[in-house]
């Protein structure tokens, strides 16, 4: 009878050794395969963060986007109050734009050791019929994993000019509490939409990426 003690215990010690491992790539995918966990399983898991850490952001901006509208109608009340909400929603948006390219990081990492393992291996086929099956499989993967990583760094350049944008004015407002700070506020109001509603569609083309390939390579979207 199985120990739930024990269990738990090497549920415990495997973690560990993930998270020891997880400063040395190559060491961490040997350990993960060791324990049946191979690259590709790693990178649609990674496909996978990526894809929900960025629906995650667009919600985030749209959040940040209603605090600062609603900043422009300021009509009364405590503006020291207002300004610390709309601060709160920038480092909120920065949290979940270094999320977004942590990720991202994390896809390029393994899709780099899957890659270059699958193109060692081709040359270990004796049957020529196999390897020309797998080697097209390969090509396939990559031409779809291309357009994934492109179709996420073009989404995640788009939210730099956002965040200086909020930043800039978060600043702006933290030292200058008045009707001239709120002014400011409206002045990039419509730049502001427009910057955000290309991020967002551009979010929304890389989810779809993310899903395709998801089942390109087989996985659960």
């Amino acid at each position: 009878m199985t120990n739930p003690v024990q269990v738990a215990t090497g549920r415990i010690f495997l973690l560990l050794l993930f998270v020891i491992l997880a400063g040395c790539s190559s060491a961490y995918y040997r350990a993960a395969e060791s324990l049946g966990f191979h690259k590709r399983d790693i990178l649609v898991h990674r496909v996978e963060k990526a894809r929900d850490s960025q629906e995650e952001a667009k919600t985030q901006f749209k959040n940040a986007l209603e605090r600062f509208t609603a900043l422009t109608g300021f009509k009364g009340g405590s503006l020291e109050e207002k300004y610390r909400e709309l601060d709160t929603e920038y480092e909120r948006s920065q949290a979940k734009a270094d999320e977004v390219r942590k990720r991202i990081d994390d896809i390029e990492d393994v899709s780099e050791a899957l890659f270059d393992e699958w193109e060692n291996e081709l040359s270990q086929y004796q049957n020529p019929s196999l390897k020309r099956s797998s080697q097209q499989k390969l090509t396939a993967t990559r031409r779809r994993y291309d357009q994934l990583i492109a179709a996420m760094k073009r989404a995640e350049a788009k939210m730099e000019p956002v965040l200086l944008t909020f930043r800039d004015q978060v600043l702006f407002l933290k030292h200058n509490l008045n009707a001239q700070a709120i002014a400011s506020l409206r002045g990039e109001l419509d730049s502001l939409q427009t910057d955000i509603s290309a991020l967002i569609k551009s979010m929304e083309a890389s989810i779809r990426e993310a899903d395709e390939f998801i089942r390109s390579v087989g996985g659960p979207v």
